[in-house]
């Protein structure tokens, strides 16, 4: 069975940084995309940001392009996202999740993951 840890979250003012991290148990997530989604209160999750599997394109969505990084370290089988300019509509648990191709070229890629979450962390953005 396939789990996934996120971790990194955390009470930031606005314009504040994180990092949060992502590791697998899955034995070929070097072989797939990745992708970040968020939950905040009331809301649906959201795909935000997705790498592919050799690292060589990413995607963000509008609300986090240019604050937002993410990266990835296959040797050590982690996902990363650095957050900086932290604005409170961040505010929500983050996920982590493998999408089903080893692409990540779009907002389409997004809705293409493969229904494995981790229990998420939570990153609460206030003054």
């Amino acid at each position: 069975q396939v789990q996934l840890v996120e971790s990194g979250g955390g009470l930031v003012q606005p314009g504040g940084s994180l990092r949060l991290s992502c590791s697998a148990s899955l034995g070929t997530f070097n072989h797939y995309a990745i992708a970040w989604f968020r939950q905040a209160p009331g809301k649906e999750r959201e795909g935000i940001s997705c790498i592919s599997s050799n690292d060589d394109s990413t995607f963000y969505v509008d609300s986090v392009k240019g604050r937002f990084t993410i990266s990835r370290d296959n040797a050590k089988i982690m996902v990363y996202l650095q957050m900086t300019d932290l604005k409170p509509e961040d505010t929500a648990v983050y996920y982590c999740v493998p999408l089903t191709d080893f692409r990540c070229t779009g907002a389409g890629s997004l809705a293409q993951y493969l229904d494995f979450w981790g229990q998420g962390t939570q990153v609460t953005v206030s003054s």
